[in-house]
């Protein structure tokens, strides 16, 4: 295997040799061995462990065992110790998943302090199985099924060529000792399940599945190349940027053959996950929106507007607001009814008359020149002055929105004043009230 090794090594990491080389150390046969091949090979490593106090005694004994690694190899040792439960808690994220990011956070740390150039895990070929099949399960698209790959920034993957059976040979093999973490017999999580009752079963049908694997991820990737190749092409022509705000081209996104499919490829990096949701948006109403945990996607007219969340528009943006619209939620929550109420306005409604309304209204920031006819008093007061009056900082004025006729005469100065033009009287019949 150290031969191996080798020629894997300087074939797809020919820039790491005299490179500092920070490895993830469980203290399992993997990262054990990880070193171990390291080590023969003379290069430059230093062991990270992280101790997540899951298993009482027996992770601070792993910690022991890596520190002892680290003397035997002569390699520097870091050593961390998380409370994983309460992050788990705090951030109501799983065990498994609080566990990953805690320790990819520290690794990049003591990557950065070190002048360590990569860090390396000790990720094999029937891990890459696993993952694949994890995804298989939960439903993918050819992202997920390309599997774990061999480098992400300065994360490498050394062992993925190699199966769980050819590590453990050369473990037996060099008399080199590790630490078995009980947990990982444990079927309660998805992994495990796949790792002992999915994947034996794979290996009776198929003892050479692994090979096969790694052959179909190779085409699945090769595939992967020429998909980016055609979205990049047809990203050109259906999406442009205005400030931090993504505009996809509904028309032109209609024309394609895969209208679903290329939409996915646009916004898979941007945490959707109700996919029938957002492909219906193509073809619905202004207005209408959808969120995912991290950005808001908005029909507006011949548009979808992608932006994140909690991040105000591009000032000079306008939202276009059509006569079925019975509320939006961004950039601001409107709700829009008809009523036959006639009482006194408030800062967060107003009374409007529809029959001098043409949709579609739009919802804008203020600009230099704006005026209108403040209900309440006489003649026209320019928006600027209006601010100045109300005493609204630099900041708050940024904040402000004007709610405007299609013609673009403000109706509603939102929150703040009614323009009179569109009150209502004791003859209207046909009322709107508009509500934050």
């Amino acid at each position: 295997m150290l031969k191996t090794f080798k020629q894997h090594i300087f074939s797809d990491f020919p820039n790491i040799k005299d490179k500092k080389i920070l490895i993830a150390t469980s203290g399992g046969v993997d990262s054990v061995v990880l070193a171990h091949l390291f080590s023969k090979l003379d290069f430059k490593t230093e062991l990270a462990h992280c101790n997540f106090q899951l298993r009482g005694k027996e992770s601070d004994m792993d910690a022991q065992f890596v520190e002892e690694l680290g003397k035997q190899l002569k390699c520097k040792f870091h050593l961390k110790k998380f409370n994983t439960a309460q992050y788990s808690e705090e951030n109501k994220v799983s065990i498994q998943v609080a566990a990953r990011e805690l320790r990819y956070k520290w690794f990049s740390e003591v990557a950065d302090s070190n002048n360590i150039d990569h860090i390396a895990t000790a990720h094999h070929a029937d891990d890459n199985l696993e993952t694949f099949l994890i995804n298989l399960s939960r439903g993918t698209g050819l992202d997920g099924l390309t599997g774990i790959p061999k480098q992400n920034e300065n994360i490498i993957r050394p062992l993925l060529p190699f199966s769980k059976e050819q590590i453990l040979t050369f473990a037996k093999a060099n008399g080199i000792d590790w630490r078995e973490d009980q947990s990982n017999t444990e079927t309660k999580y998805a992994r495990n399940k796949i790792r002992h009752n999915i994947i034996p079963t794979l290996k009776e049908l198929n003892p050479n599945v692994l090979s096969s694997f790694t052959k179909t991820i190779n085409h699945l990737s090769e595939s992967r190349v020429i998909v980016d190749e055609k979205v990049s092409e047809v990203l050109t022509k259906i999406q442009s940027k205005e400030g931090d705000v993504i505009k996809i081209n509904i028309e032109k996104m209609l024309k394609l053959s895969n209208k679903k499919a290329y939409l996915y490829e646009v916004l898979k990096n941007y945490n959707f996950t109700e996919w029938s949701n957002v492909t219906d948006l193509l073809e619905g109403q202004t207005g209408k929106e959808i969120y995912s945990k991290s950005h808001v996607l908005l029909k507006n007219r011949g548009f979808l507007l992608l932006k994140e969340r909690n991040q105000n528009m591009n000032d000079n943006h306008k939202f276009y607001i059509e006569k079925d619209v019975e509320e939006i939620e961004e950039p601001i929550k409107l709700a829009f009814k008809n009523t036959d109420k006639k009482e006194t306005v408030t800062k967060n409604y107003v009374l409007v008359n529809k029959n001098l309304v043409t949709f579609p209204i739009i919802l804008r920031k203020w600009e230099e020149g704006d005026f209108f006819y403040p209900i309440g008093m006489t003649g026209k007061k320019k928006v600027s002055k209006f601010f100045k009056d109300e005493k609204l900082s630099r900041f708050k004025k940024g904040q402000t929105w004007l709610l405007c006729n299609a013609n673009n005469e403000i109706i509603w100065i939102v929150g703040m004043r009614q323009d009179r033009r569109y009150s209502i009287d004791s003859s209207t019949t046909n009322i709107l009230q508009i509500s934050i």
